[in-house]
């Protein structure tokens, strides 16, 4: 009887200590396998005000991103390097998310001569774009410019005195901006931001699990 009650001591004491081991590890175990996704630009920076026109030729501003977690890219219709690649694989972007209206992607072209209302309507339809949640915009060529270089970081400047009619932005970049028109980019294991390559698998899926990660933020 004496053995009895030790083993039903013994039993219910490890049962107790695994249990307690559980709930002192998960909240470690869980920490240790989230994204890491960190800021990026100076401290402070924030994304200029701006009007453009989407695909349905409404305007769209800084407001309509407020509070939303936004994806950005910079591409041309005509484009026949780069740029399917890249909407192809920010469609993927768009399915994971495309009922969220807490996310939001601007496609913004470089050729915006090429590029009217029409055109980005037409080019649009063959990834079923929403255009509350995937906005292919135009305007003016130096304001587009203008925000890719001062507002998303997405391309350096080289020149500053180069013609506008001249200058040409062709980047395979997305950039990713939190609720609180922050830059933000992946943060490898060495603590290195890494920028999200638009013509990359693995990189647009990593784009994805950090966006998740942003919503719980």
């Amino acid at each position: 009887m004496k053995n009895k009650k030790t083993v039903v001591f013994l039993t219910s004491f490890f049962i107790l200590l695994a249990a307690g081991f559980s709930f002192w590890a998960y909240p470690l175990i869980k920490n240790s396998r989230k994204t890491k996704v960190g800021f990026f630009g100076d401290p402070g920076h924030a994304i200029r005000p701006f009007k453009f026109a989407n695909q349905l030729g409404d305007s769209i501003t800084l407001d309509n991103m407020k509070g939303r977690i936004v994806v950005v890219e910079y591409f041309y219709s005509t484009c026949k390097g780069i740029c399917p690649t890249m909407n192809e694989n920010m469609s993927k972007v768009y399915a994971a998310f495309r009922n969220d209206n807490d996310v939001l992607i601007l496609s913004h072209t470089v050729d915006p001569l090429r590029d009217s209302v029409q055109a980005l309507a037409t080019y649009s339809q063959q990834f079923g774009a929403d255009p509350e949640h995937w906005m292919f915009l135009t305007g003016d060529k130096k304001a587009l410019y203008d925000q890719a270089r001062y507002s998303y970081l997405i391309t350096a400047v080289e020149n500053h005195d180069v013609d506008i009619e001249d200058d040409f932005i062709h980047e395979k970049y997305f950039v990713l901006v939190d609720k609180q028109g922050r830059l933000r980019a992946h943060e490898n294991n060495g603590g290195e931001l890494v920028l999200y390559d638009g013509t990359d698998e693995a990189s647009v899926q990593q784009l994805i699990e950090d966006i998740r990660e942003l919503k719980s933020e």
